[in-house]
C-alpha cells in the first residue's frame, strides 16, 4: 500500500521499475502532466486512476475526483483541459443505480470544468475483486505560448503560495470511512483549478512552478519541488492555512495536516516581483479565496524543506515513506 501513497516508496517504484522499463526525456520530467508536441501544438497529457473508498463522501464522489484530478494535473503545466476519457472498472454485483450516480457525477464535474468526455471503456471484474467502482480518466489540453511551468524552474527567492486551507479532503474521507465525528462537518475541497490558473497566468506567464498537493499532501509536494530543482524551501508554520476541524481531527488521530491529501488546492512558486499581484488574482477567484504566502525558496539546504516556527525554531519536513491515509483518491 505504501507504494501507492505518493511518498518515498512511490518514488522508488518509478525510479527503479517504471523508468528503466520505458523511460524517456518527457517522462524524466516527473511533472503532473507530460508536455508533448504534435503537429506544432504544445499539448499537456495526463492520466490517473481513482480507487477512493467510500465512493461518496461529503463534498463529492469518485466521479468528481476523476474529473477534477485530471483537469488539475493538466492545469499544473498551465494547460486548460479540453477532452477527457473515462474508463470504469466495475465489480460484479455493483448496483446500476450506483454506477449511474457516479456517471452523472462525472458528467456534471466535466461541465463545471469546461471539458468534454469523448471516449471511455467499461470492464467488469469478479465479485470480491474490487470495491464497487475503480475509475480512470485521461485528459489532454493546450499549453499557451510563453508558459514554462515545471518543478525544475524553482529558484532561490521565489515566493511560495498556497491557494487555500489544506487537509480537508483527507479528513472528509476519513470521517465517513471510519464513522468519526469531529463536532463540525468537514467536506472535501475537490474542485477544478483551470480557471484559477488562467487568472494567475493573466498576471504573468512567468509562473515557475505549480503543483496540486494530492497524495502525500503539502509536505510531499514541497519535497518533490525542492528535489527536482535543487533549491531549499523554508515554510513559516503559522502561515500555512489549516482549518480548525482539520487541526482538531489530526491532533486526535496523531496525523500531520501537512501530509493529508487535498483535491482542490495548488502550490505556486512565483518570482518575488510578481508575488503580490499573483496573490491578489488568486484571492479574487473563488478557488483561491483563501490563498496565502507561506514561505520562500532559498539557496541553503538544497533539495530540502524546512519549517520555521513563529518563535524562530526550525524542523526538517521530510518526504513520507508511504501515506498516512491510503485510498483517499
Amino acid at each position: 500500500m505504501g507504494h501507492g501513497g505518493g511518498g518515498a516508496l512511490s518514488a522508488e517504484l518509478m525510479e527503479h521499475l517504471f523508468a528503466p522499463a520505458y523511460g524517456n526525456e518527457v517522462l524524466a520530467g516527473l511533472t503532473d502532466s507530460a508536455e508533448v508536441r504534435l503537429g506544432g501544438a504544445r499539448l499537456a497529457l495526463s492520466t490517473d486512476s481513482y480507487v477512493v473508498r467510500p465512493l461518496f463522501f461529503p463534498g463529492g464522489s469518485i466521479g468528481d475526483l476523476a474529473v477534477n484530478g485530471t483537469v488539475n494535473d493538466l492545469a499544473m503545466s498551465g494547460a486548460r483541459a479540453a477532452f477527457l476519457s473515462a474508463a470504469f472498472i466495475l465489480e460484479e454485483g455493483t448496483e446500476l443505480t450506483v454506477v449511474g450516480r457516479v456517471a452523472q457525477a462525472v458528467g456534471a464535474a466535466a461541465r463545471t470544468a469546461g471539458v468534454t468526455v469523448v471516449t471511455g471503456d467499461t470492464k467488469v471484474v469478479d465479485s470480491g475483486h474490487g470495491d464497487g467502482i475503480y475509475l480512470n480518466t485521461s485528459g489532454i489540453g493546450l499549453i499557451p505560448d510563453g508558459v514554462d511551468i515545471r518543478p525544475q524552474r524553482a529558484r532561490p527567492g521565489d515566493v511560495v503560495l498556497v491557494s487555500g486551507p489544506v487537509g480537508l479532503h483527507g479528513i472528509a474521507i476519513l470521517s465517513v470511512r471510519e464513522g468519526l465525528e469531529f463536532g463540525v462537518d468537514v467536506a472535501s475541497d475537490t474542485a477544478p483549478l483551470g480557471g484559477l490558473v488562467e487568472a494567475m497566468l493573466a498576471v504573468t506567464r512567468d509562473l515557475h512552478v505549480l503543483r496540486d498537493p494530492t497524495r502525500g499532501g503539502l509536505a510531499t509536494s514541497l519535497n518533490e519541488i525542492a528535489a527536482a530543482s535543487g533549491t531549499g524551501i523554508v515554510i513559516d508554520e503559522h502561515r500555512v492555512p489549516v482549518p480548525e476541524p482539520v487541526t482538531a481531527a489530526c491532533g486526535f488521530l496523531g496525523l500531520d495536516p501537512w501530509y493529508v491529501a487535498n483535491e482542490g488546492r495548488l502550490v505556486a512558486l512565483v518570482p518575488p516581483a510578481d508575488a503580490e499581484a499573483v496573490l491578489a488574482a488568486m484571492r479574487a477567484h473563488p478557488s483561491g479565496a483563501g490563498a496565502a504566502v507561506i514561505g520562500s525558496c532559498v539557496a541553503d539546504h538544497p533539495g530540502g524543506v524546512v519549517a520555521r516556527s513563529r518563535f524562530g525554531g526550525t524542523r526538517v519536513v521530510e518526504l513520507p515513506i508511504g501515506e498516512q491515509l491510503p485510498r483517499i483518491c
